[in-house]
């Protein structure tokens, strides 16, 4: 399994719109992070945790020849808004794309993109063709088996993903035991790490984060969804053996 790091960032992107911070305005490529998601390749499949305001350029810079499913965590917009940028795998693949959510992310989703459903829309240049299925529980894909891992966000319950032993966490300031033990026995994590401090309402801070990945038990892992306020090389530098920072185009061959 191959795992990219398409994006690392939280919902603003790093740099922020009409920020002058010494990261934002940082020559670092590592400090330069679009909005968070992964591209995975197993067995011969290539699939998306969430469809990110930024797919367009990230399949850009880390092309695929194909597309086989999506994996949707929630449905805030930089989770989602990149969805109908997946119209050209329609088009070279001829067949709709399958998408996996919980229910009240479906239901969002339909919600926002509901000229993808209408058929009395305009087609115009095209829209995207999408099978969206509902989930609640472990299931696979043509033979990839999937666990949705149910995690705190603020109040919403959102779905993190074990694959084998690689388990993805995005958006969460809770992980109940019940998903911990799910968890039990993963070698590599992603994790969110928002940011150094204070506490956030919904998300991880950095030692939140850390204590977490504590308890699960990784060999590894990398905190994601970061903000403005991590220098990469200086918080580095400061993490425990085991854990580091996720960044765009990181490629873990697992």
């Amino acid at each position: 399994m191959r795992v990219t790091f398409l994006g690392t960032g939280t919902s603003t992107g790093v740099p922020v719109v009409g920020c002058r911070c010494p990261i934002c305005t940082s020559s670092h490529p590592k400090n330069n992070r679009l909005r968070q998601s992964v591209k995975i390749e197993l067995d011969g499949k290539i699939f998306l945790i969430d469809t990110t305001p930024d797919l367009r350029q990230q399949l850009l810079r880390d092309p695929v020849s194909h597309l086989d499913f999506i994996l949707f965590t929630h449905s805030h917009a930089d989770h989602l808004m990149g969805l109908d940028d997946v119209r050209p795998f329609n088009f070279f693949q001829r067949r709709p794309l399958v998408a996996y959510a919980n229910p009240l992310t479906a239901k969002a989703i339909r919600r926002a993109f509901s000229y993808i459903w209408d058929t009395s829309t305009q087609l115009g240049g095209g829209k995207p063709q999408v099978d969206l299925r509902e989930i609640d529980g472990p299931f696979e894909h043509e033979g990839i088996p999937i666990v949705p891992i149910p995690v705190a966000h603020g109040e919403w319950t959102i779905l993190g993903y074990r694959i084998g032993k690689f388990a993805y966490i995005t958006d969460t300031n809770g992980i109940p035991p019940e998903s911990e033990r799910l968890l039990e026995g993963i070698e590599v994590l992603a994790l969110d790490g928002l940011r150094l401090g204070p506490p956030h309402p919904t998300h991880f801070i950095l030692h939140e984060a850390i204590e977490a990945a504590r308890r699960i038990g990784p060999q590894t892992t990398f905190l994601i969804h970061l903000a403005h306020d991590i220098d990469h090389d200086t918080v580095e530098a400061t993490l425990p053996e085991g854990v580091h920072l996720a960044y765009d185009g990181l490629t873990l061959d697992l």
